[in-house]
């Protein structure tokens, strides 16, 4: 609810780009799903930009079109998901490599696979 709240107030001041801060972060995955999908309903109905921060490969995979990887202070990969996933750049493999499996989930068979 506390996440919510924090959108609302941010979204308040009617700002042109949403900057977002491990957004789902400490959250059960249920909920942080449904945090990805509120920012994602944010996006198409205000049409604009939201910067997300986030360590959850699922959140990235779940609302991003465009990533930057960032290693040590450094972007070390900017693109698109397709291109994410046929990286080869080292650091972007070990951060992909976290993912128990290989398919990326659309939303809805994500959130499906969540509740059950």
């Amino acid at each position: 609810m506390k996440k919510r709240a924090a959108l609302a107030r941010a979204l308040a001041m009617d700002p042109d780009i949403l900057f977002c801060d491990e957004p789902s972060a400490g959250l059960d995955p249920i909920v942080a799903a449904g945090i990805d999908h509120l920012i994602l309903k944010l996006h198409k109905a205000f049409k604009m930009t939201i910067v997300v921060v986030t360590h959850e490969l699922a959140s990235v995979f779940l609302i991003a079109d465009r990533v930057a990887l960032l290693h040590e202070g450094r972007v070390v990969f900017c693109g698109t998901l397709a291109e994410l996933k046929s990286s080869e750049h080292p650091y972007v493999r070990q951060f992909l490599e976290r993912r128990p499996d290989e398919q990326v989930p659309d939303s809805e068979s994500y959130l499906k696979s969540l509740i059950g």
